[in-house]
């Protein structure tokens, strides 16, 4: 009965129930003991003290000292909310009356937080500074960095540091922390050619990557099954090769991504993958090439057609077109899984490889390809990834061009960046990472992702420098919109503190209490992030509006 009152009488705002975990008896004892106020990922280095202070909207407030700009100003705006009420946007005025967390008068209070910072670059780039320093003191309580981005992930892990306490007002402990990332590229790939995935589901994706500090989003936008990019050069591609007219991004949703990832200090990078995996871009006429049956075409099509310069002249315009779309600068020109039955079926480019001296090496084309497109990138001013296959098959490419290493070497991913980085590549490491592989999470695959190291690799010190990161990859076979979050998260934050905290921290029954929380801090947040410690609850989980109809 106790705990029914507990739960009928405790505020809600946006569905989420906000109550002390403290303030219900001990009924149970979950799997893992959630830690209160820890971060997720781990900072390099913190000091904390056993001296705690509330916090109170009533009295909080950030501000700045020096620099300014318009990515400062909503991120205040945006982790005050967050912060105090678990949601990005403003609440309700209803909801501010009935807000149970005032503050104490008889406690020492944070009522400030200054922000210092030296620039304020307009979009995130592949050399951003993420460091940054956070001191949470009675008197003074400072974060400091040299650039906005560092400013944004000291903001995400000064909000992490606020918890409720025992009595039930919010409270944080005396702070002292240095922080920067272990590696500069730490990217989730999502697919949204084989299951389309709405705007609003991307834009969740994007607060759950801030949330946990990862920073680059691999938009893996077109394959095989469907063309959902509205290009303005070339509409046939989505016109028939997209599910339906719906099943589109537009250029205003593309900007609207791109600008939600911005001020999170989030870089977008779109894949357009070729010569593989294009059986969708049927919209251009002789892009692909026929395939035969006894000399005859059989009506079915395979890969882009290396061998025609209209293909290089049309993509030589949708390089352009994404070059002046995507402000990164960076674009994954994919190179992975190309079939060779089709072009070895087919009389005219059979002819075309006998007239360059390949001897029947298809292997041979498809380099030329590679070497052909990373030439045409060069030429419109991308720089670009490619997916590891490119490297393998020892394409004549810059060495300027990054790995995507995504598949196991007769060794093992170890071999492959070995291989990758002796070639003096940089290099990204996902193929221990692919979350849509994940069938049980009761099986705990997250302590194997833990305890995965990108350098763990025989090589030299100058090679493991060549690693840049990482990334978590959710393929679209079987996710959409109504489970891409919670086969997600937390299960890409993992691998998100693997890429950013201390090398040295690797242990996953340490890591499980904070993992917990973290689980427990995207459900306050609006996250469905599911559970993949093992039994226990949220408080936040409960919603009196839900609970009052039974």
């Amino acid at each position: 009965m106790m705990l029914l009152m507990l739960l009928y009488n405790c505020w809600s705002i946006t569905s989420i129930c906000v109550i002390s975990w403290f303030s219900i008896p001990s009924l149970a004892k979950p799997t893992v003991f959630s830690t209160v106020g820890e971060p997720w990922p781990m900072p390099m280095q913190r000091t904390v003290s056993d001296i705690t202070y509330n916090v109170s909207p009533e009295t909080f407030c950030f501000n700045h000292d020096g620099v300014n700009c318009d990515l400062l100003q909503q991120a205040f705006q945006r982790y005050y909310n967050i912060i105090f009420y678990g949601t990005i946007e403003a609440p309700s005025q209803e909801a501010l009356d009935a807000y149970p967390l005032k503050g104490d008068g008889e406690k020492q209070q944070i009522n400030s937080l200054i922000v210092t910072m030296t620039t304020c670059p307009e979009y995130p780039s592949d050399n951003s500074n993420e460091e940054y320093s956070l001191t949470v003191h009675e008197d003074t309580s400072n974060l400091e960095s040299e650039s906005i981005w560092g400013v944004l992930r000291g903001l995400e892990t000064f909000s992490q540091l606020i918890y409720i306490a025992k009595d039930g007002r919010l409270t944080i402990n005396a702070t002292d922390i240095v922080d920067r990332p272990r590696f500069p590229y730490r990217g989730l790939l999502l697919d949204t050619s084989r299951h389309f995935l709405d705007v609003s589901s991307l834009l969740k994706n994007l607060d759950a990557m801030a949330y946990s500090k990862l920073n680059v989003f691999h938009f893996h936008i077109v394959d095989n099954p469907s063309f959902p990019y509205q290009s303005s050069t070339f509409p046939n591609l989505s016109q028939q090769g997209a599910y339906s007219p719906n099943h589109v991004y537009t250029q205003d949703d593309i900007d609207r991504i791109i600008e939600y990832a911005r001020v999170r200090g989030i870089r977008v990078i779109p894949e357009f993958d070729t010569p593989g995996h294009t059986e969708s871009w049927h919209g251009i006429q002789n892009l692909l090439v026929p395939c035969y049956t006894d000399n005859v075409p059989n009506g079915l099509f395979g890969p882009v057609d290396p061998t025609e310069e209209s293909t290089y002249m049309f993509l030589t315009e949708l390089y352009k077109e994404i070059k002046n779309k995507f402000p990164d600068g960076f674009i994954h020109l994919g190179g992975d899984e190309v079939k060779h039955t089709c072009w070895a079926s087919n009389p005219r480019i059979v002819s075309f490889m006998e007239a360059q001296g390949f001897n029947n090496n298809f292997t041979k084309l498809e380099g030329y390809y590679d070497e052909r497109i990373t030439q045409l990138a060069d030429q419109v001013g991308l720089d670009y990834i490619v997916w590891q296959e490119v490297i393998d098959i020892g394409a004549k490419v810059p060495q300027k061009t990054i790995a995507l290493v995504w598949k196991d070497a007769d060794g093992g991913y170890v071999d492959e960046l070995a291989k990758v980085t002796a070639k003096g590549h940089r290099a990204i490491l996902s193929s221990p990472w692919y979350l849509n592989r994940v069938k049980d999470p009761h099986t705990d695959p997250w302590k194997k992702y833990y305890k995965v190291d990108p350098q763990n690799f025989p090589g030299t010190k100058d090679q493991k420098k060549l690693v840049i990161g990482g990334e978590a990859c959710m393929w679209g076979e079987y996710v959409d919109d109504t489970n891409v979050i919670p086969r997600t998260w937390p299960m890409a934050s993992v691998i998100a503190e693997r890429l950013w905290s201390p090398k040295d921290l690797r242990d996953p029954k340490a890591a499980a209490s904070r993992l917990a929380e973290h689980k427990c801090r995207l459900v306050w947040r609006g996250l469905q992030a599911q559970s993949i410690t093992g039994p226990g609850f949220c408080p936040q989980e409960w919603n009196s509006r839900e609970h009052d109809k039974y």
